[in-house]
């Protein structure tokens, strides 16, 4: 067979192609693309790009990798239509070639190499990894370099694969080969060879575990490494045997924490980060306090120092750019925003705030715009999970750094200290409360530093002590605060404008109504801002306005405020477009702000409902047209159609009643039963919401479909989706509320199901909640219907609605299982000590439930006689014993 020769037309053809798509002329750029997709009609085409690689040593090396990586991006997508004899040429010129003297094309060949073998190519092309093993041992460097490479890549991208039965276990071959390189004279070497091994380590592979001994023993002989790269990979090892072996490296603990030490400080900061992940992933092990106790007083500091800015730091941060307000966002920079849907739940005793959320973490420190995770943020990461591991232990070591770095004359230095107080705020909240009465104020001094950095890192580490901050007589600290953090939301630099808003939506959090007497002032601010800020900040300003009105809740419905804070948002509002992303933190924004001023919204709902119900019609048509004809429409993006929904719910939710003259004038009902069956769950998640929160306020208009929906209800009474089963379900109960005795038809459809779900391990407490209350309430209208499986549920019903505070939902409920109880007495004797408990749970009843649970309790009591009962109540605790005799004397 004749060995495949290039026209020298063709290539040059190629290679001037090749010579266009390196212009950066966008014009150029296009024709190129073009060019592309009618040469690759050629089955001999990718021939020629191979050859321009490999073997055309005349052209430059920028030419010959970009032939190489248009290839790879063929074999990406076409190399199943690859003729055999091409794929065949293509593979030869790659194993004959991989030794090239250039860096670059042994790279890029190596890149190839790995592309075609994710093709399912391990299996069919069996000497690769031979061949690839034996030139290891060359005598060239080129051509062991060059080989590793390709293994690197190929460890990298086919890890599960080489470990399966699928290729005969080359593993046992490849291991112990890789583990003879860490001897290797060339720096590059070792790197690769420890990278290969380190791809392992997480799944456990056979064969490294059969070397576990030998590969730490090869690991230690590193230590020392002159080369950054094999010292990088070795902590990274580290690292990852910590997770799956740490039983092997429990012997040699000491020395390696003394390693990691000094590893932590590396002059490369790529080594240190990686040596930083250490400590973060040693907080999550058993180990941890016995093993790092005493290494507190060398590892305290060190963190600390990590967390200061880096000279580049700096200058990426433009941290000497005081003003820069008036300096539009670069685009790029604004992160997408996600929504999270509505999530119904229920008030628990001891909350005080008006969510049973956590909040989500916003935690360490807040330069985003940085590259994403470097060593200050890890260090700061690992001192917050430290403190939360040693709690008190760790202040000994700490109070001596930071009187050090929060009083130092360099700012850096005193910004790092900053950064430190607040790291450790979880952890070690209680142990600092004596010394933040001299600390707060400090801080608070901060906020008004000439730098910027300084003033926004103090945002930050107040915003982690706001819960300490209002459980203080507010004018001690809280007033101080919130005068200079609002100064702050109106700074003249973006980066403090940032972070003083979101520490202002944290304190708001934790504050809630003690907020109420500040309230113009704090409006006038967050006003003022809207025509200072620009786009970045803008968003996080809509947050700061939702959860000021989710803290404040109906006192923000007084005409001057209601006066302030309208107008801008409804100028936002309209300046907006229906394809503009930034709907989303406004639309939250106004269904938070809709559900606090209640009928002081009214004059504003009108548009804004219509618009919602526009943009789920939309979303619903497009949806339509993409499912018919997917090659010539986009799929929508559904979060328009999410965040309309949910900002519907806020509007049912505080207009009340006042939302039917909307919905008359609406065809909601039809778009909310397509929203209900769309396959995305986010979207049914915020349409049971809304149908919940619309039976609530204007049943009218849901009850005439009923009979349609209550099937879609049922089939979402699966826990595998957890919030669109916990949003089905509190809809079903609210439906029920209303149906009253005719929902007699459809209880069989949904009981079984919600039966099921509250005997279910491991089911969050929300959705256990949730599925009490609608099972109490079918029981309370169809008694007859339910009562007849109260031994199935009694008894985790009892424990799920203990912890819930008094409220109408819960009356509902416990009324229903009172009158469930009448029908079959005998399902609840088994387990009748839980239904006690679960009285006793109540602070004040209303009278006639009150009633209810007296004819229960002394029904039973004189069912069983006096001796049973005091047998009985001997079980009780003292104090559930005493609640049940003062309340209801027995």
């Amino acid at each position: 067979m004749m060995e495949w020769q290039p026209d020298e037309q063709g290539l040059q053809q190629v290679l001037h192609l090749l010579k266009d798509s390196q212009s950066p002329n966008t014009a150029t750029q296009r024709a190129v693309q073009e060019k592309l997709e009618q040469l690759n009609q050629f089955p001999d085409f990718n021939n020629y790009l191979i050859f321009v690689l490999t073997r055309l040593k005349t052209e430059d090396e920028p030419t010959r990798s970009l032939s190489g990586l248009i290839l790879k991006n063929n074999v990406k997508v076409h190399y199943q239509n690859f003729p055999p004899a091409v794929a065949h040429f293509i593979k030869q010129e790659c194993l004959n070639n991989i030794g090239d003297p250039s860096p670059l094309i042994r790279a890029t060949i190596g890149i190839l190499i790995t592309t075609i073998s994710t093709k399912g190519e391990l299996q069919t092309w069996p000497e690769l990894l031979p061949q690839l093993c034996n030139m290891l041992d060359s005598e060239d460097y080129n051509t062991c370099e060059g080989s590793f490479g390709a293994l690197q890549k190929i460890c990298e991208d086919s890890s599960e694969l080489l470990d399966s039965d699928a290729l005969n276990r080359p593993l046992n071959i490849m291991i112990p080969k890789f583990l003879q390189f860490f001897k290797h004279c060339s720096p590059k070497i070792r790197s690769h060879a420890v990278a290969c091994v380190n791809q392992f380590i997480i799944g456990r592979a056979q064969a490294l575990m059969d070397n576990i001994d030998t590969f730490i023993e090869s690991l230690f002989a590193l230590a020392a490494d002159e080369d950054s790269e094999v010292r990088k990979n070795v902590c990274r090892a580290l690292v990852m045997l910590l997770e799956v072996r740490v039983d092997r490296l429990i012997p040699h603990m000491r020395s390696i924490v003394e390693y990691m030490l000094q590893r932590t400080q590396d002059p490369d900061e790529n080594v240190a980060l990686e040596a930083c992940e250490f400590w973060l992933t040693l907080a999550e092990q058993p180990i941890c306090k016995d093993v790092l106790s005493g290494h507190l007083a060398q590892l305290v500091p060190v963190l600390a120092n990590g967390m200061k800015y880096s000279e580049i730091d700096i200058i990426l941060l433009k941290g000497d750019v005081e003003e820069d307000e008036a300096v539009p966002d670069n685009e790029q920079d604004i992160k997408p925003r996600f929504h999270k849907s509505r999530t119904v739940t229920l008030r628990h005793e001891g909350d005080e705030g008006e969510e049973g959320e956590e909040s989500e973490e916003d935690d360490d420190d807040d330069d985003d715009s940085l590259s994403d995770w470097n060593l200050r943020k890890c260090s700061a990461a690992a001192l917050d999970v430290l403190a939360n591991v040693f709690r008190d232990e760790l202040l000994p070591h700490l109070l001596p750094v930071l009187k050090e770095l929060l009083f130092h004359l360099d700012w850096v230095v005193k910004e790092s200290g900053i950064l430190v107080l607040g790291a450790i705020a979880e952890g070690c909240m209680q142990d600092m409360a004596p010394y933040l009465p001299e600390l707060i104020p400090h801080l608070i001094q901060c906020l008004c530093d000439k730098k910027a950095l300084v003033r926004s890192i103090a945002c930050w580490t107040l915003s982690r002590y706001a819960h300490w901050v209002v459980s203080q007589p507010p004018d001690s600290y809280l007033k101080p605060l919130m005068t200079e953090l609002l100064k702050r939301i109106l700074d003249s630099n973006k980066r403090v404008q940032e972070a003083a808003c979101s520490a202002f939506a944290t304190l708001e959090e934790e504050a809630c109504t003690e907020l109420v007497p500040y309230l113009s002032f704090i409006l006038d601010t967050l006003v003022f801002a809207f025509s200072k800020y620009q786009h970045k900040n803008l968003l996080i300003l809509y947050d700061a306005i939702g959860t000021l009105a989710d803290s404040v809740g109906h006192h923000l419905n007084q005409p001057e405020y209601i006066q302030k804070l309208m107008p801008p948002l409804i100028q936002k509002w309209n300046e907006l477009k229906d394809e503009d992303k930034d709907l989303f933190p406004l639309l939250e924004c106004l269904s938070s702000v809709a559900t606090a001023l209640q009928s002081g919204f009214l004059p504003y709902c009108e548009p804004v409902y219509q618009r919602c119900v526009t943009l789920v019609q939309k979303n619903l048509a497009q949806a339509m047209m993409y499912n018919q004809h997917p090659d010539q429409y986009e799929a929508p993006d559904k979060d328009f159609m999410i965040v309309a929904l949910d900002l519907l719910s806020g509007l049912a939710e505080g207009l009340g009643g006042h939302v039917e003259r909307l919905v008359t004038r609406s065809n909601i009902m039809t778009l909310l039963f397509q929203c209900m069956q769309d396959t995305m769950p986010e979207v049914r998640q915020s349409s049971f919401a809304l149908l919940g929160d619309l039976t609530k306020a204007c049943f009218l208009h849901v009850k005439p479909c009923i009979a349609e929906l209550m099937p879609v209800l049922g089939l979402n009474l699966n826990p595998e989706f957890i919030s669109v089963c916990n949003n089905a379900t509190w809809a079903i109960g609210e439906i029920a509320m209303q149906m009253g005795m005719e929902m007699q038809p459809f209880v069989a459809l949904v009981l079984n199901n919600l039966v099921e779900i509250i005997n279910r391990p491991n089911t969050p407490k929300t959705l256990l909640e949730n599925t009490a209350i609608t099972i109490g309430r079918l029981g309370c209208v169809c008694p007859q219907e339910v009562a007849p499986m109260l031994p199935q549920f009694i008894r985790p019903w009892c424990t799920s609605l203990r912890n819930i505070r008094d409220n109408e939902e819960k009356d509902s409920a416990f009324r229903g299982i009172c009158v469930m109880i009448g029908v079959n007495p005998g399902g609840v004797v088994q387990d009748f000590i839980f239904f006690c408990d679960a009285v006793a749970s109540w602070v004040n009843p209303n009278d006639d439930l009150r009633d209810m649970f007296y004819k229960i309790l002394h029904g039973f009591k004189d069912q069983v006689g006096e001796d049973n009962w005091q047998q009985f109540s001997e079980q009780f605790p003292p104090l559930l014993k005493e609640r049940l005799s003062a309340c209801y004397g027995v």
